[in-house]
């Protein structure tokens, strides 16, 4: 807990070696040999609002591992202190385990495991087409859980990550789940439920309403869970995006979860799957559908925990209520492609499936009450 504290009251300026080494209590690594480790960053894994991340090998005992090389652009190291001294903290299976760092003068790294299936999102869009075991996604999802169960009451310090979404949600080579990339993730004691923040923080289509207006609530774990949903939903809907972009009563342009309630709502849900989804597949979907659905209520107060949602999870179908209709209405206006270099007043509103991914950090997305369209939580 001193640790948190310490790096909480550090001013901008204060981002020496002397003080990562403090926060960060990990083996840091030259700049040198990181470029040694990935080859001169030969081999690409892929790119993200803040930084790009390479395939490399430790030096030592030539364990594959992922390192992410962050932009030059990154201020003062906050977001980067943020990640590393968040993730050095934990241990947990449903967690990407770090391994090293690199912190000298702009040129920052974070080295952690490889993880050989990719994104969960890459995973999903590659599967589309095939049979796409309901099983093995209900296990994601689970396992997804039990990661943001840990972070938010299994650490020392509860950790509210910010920005749970499909493309950080990493698959090892049994395809279980790790949630990474904690750059805009926040500590806070485990006793605090709400807490303070200036200006909207994650990733449009997954972002919680009240992150960007408190009139619909105050920021806290539960605004992951409300991420979390919505990764469950997209789960969903992308298992069989083909055919709801041909069917008549789903547009796809939508806000998604919207269809789904609905054809849930008229007992048409299972139209979409096909005719040979079976009866114990039926009951996995149905079940994730409903834990979504609970997870994005637009009241806060009115969603699950994650431990909740685990035992909704692991429970029985039959326990499980329809909740009610999520009452949040925003304006059908456009994320601008490139939120991060903008300083303009933007509009905002949910991209629809595969459409989403732009990064809103801290003094990138200011967002006029005016354009929220308020709707009744009650």
């Amino acid at each position: 807990m001193a640790v948190m504290f310490r790096a909480k009251k550090m001013r901008k300026s204060e981002w020496d070696d002397k003080n990562v080494e403090a926060v960060v209590q990990l083996k840091r690594y030259s700049y040198a040999k990181i470029k040694k480790m990935t080859n001169s960053l030969a081999h690409l894994l892929g790119k993200g609002g803040y930084g790009t991340v390479y395939k490399g090998k430790l030096l030592d005992d030539g364990r594959d591992v992922a390192v992410k090389i962050l932009k030059q652009s990154q201020g003062n190291g906050e977001e980067f202190i943020n990640e590393v001294a968040s993730l050095s903290r934990t241990s947990h299976v449903n967690i990407v385990s770090l391994l090293g760092f690199c912190y000298e003068r702009n040129k920052r790294a974070i080295i952690y495991e490889f993880m050989p299936n990719g994104s969960l999102d890459k995973f999903i869009s590659e599967n589309i087409s095939v049979k796409m075991e309901w099983e093995r996604l209900y296990d994601i999802a689970v396992g997804v859980s039990r990661g943001l169960e840990y972070l938010h009451n299994g650490c020392v310090s509860r950790i509210v990550h910010f920005d749970i979404k499909p493309q950080n949600i990493l698959l090892d080579k049994d395809l279980c789940p790790k949630i990474s990339d904690f750059g805009l993730a926040k500590l806070c004691k485990n006793k605090e439920s709400i807490m303070s923040m200036l200006d909207a923080r994650g990733t449009a289509g997954y972002i919680a309403p009240e992150v960007f207006s408190k009139n619909f609530g105050g920021v806290s774990h539960k605004s992951d869970v409300y991420s979390y949903g919505m990764v469950v939903l997209e789960m969903i809907g992308a298992r069989n995006i083909e055919k709801v972009e041909h069917s008549g009563s789903n547009n796809s342009s939508m806000y998604f979860p919207d269809w789904i309630y609905k054809d849930f709502e008229r007992e048409e849900i299972m139209r979409i799957f096909g005719d040979r989804i079976t009866e114990e597949e039926e009951k996995i979907a149905r079940k994730m559908v409903l834990v979504g659905l609970w997870c994005i209520q637009t009241n806060p107060s009115h969603r699950p925990a994650m431990i909740k949602v685990i035992e909704m999870l692991e429970g029985t179908l039959e326990a499980l209520q329809v909740p009610p209709k999520p009452l949040l209405c925003l304006p059908a206006t456009t994320v601008p492609e490139t939120v991060e270099d903008s300083n303009e007043t933007s509009s905002f509103s949910w991209p629809s499936q595969f459409e989403r991914g732009t990064v809103i950090g801290e003094d990138t997305l200011h967002i006029s009450e005016e354009d929220i369209v308020q709707c009744s939580s009650s």
